[in-house]
């Protein structure tokens, strides 16, 4: 019985926090959400940057490790 109320109460909470949003702060978090979207867009284009550079760097990394001769090492004799 304790699992249902909380799954209720839960839906309630939910239902009371977005009638909250939509009819009490509606313009507040929209303007919330109008002001994140630049700071999103510009974080995320960083983070993208970031990870471009890093996939030239890898790419490079390993095309330098395909060009180098493979060094030979002398295997140890059989023990016997």
């Amino acid at each position: 019985m304790e699992k249902f109320l909380a799954v209720f109460f839960g839906l309630v909470s939910m239902a009371g926090g977005v009638l909250l949003v939509l009819f009490v702060w509606g313009p507040l978090v929209l303007n919330f959400v109008l002001a994140c979207i630049p700071l999103v867009l510009f974080f995320g284009g960083m983070i993208a940057f970031l990870a471009g550079i890093s996939s030239i760097k890898d790419a490079s990394r390993v095309k330098k490790l395909e060009e180098e001769p493979e060094v030979k090492t002398e295997e140890e004799p059989n023990k016997e």
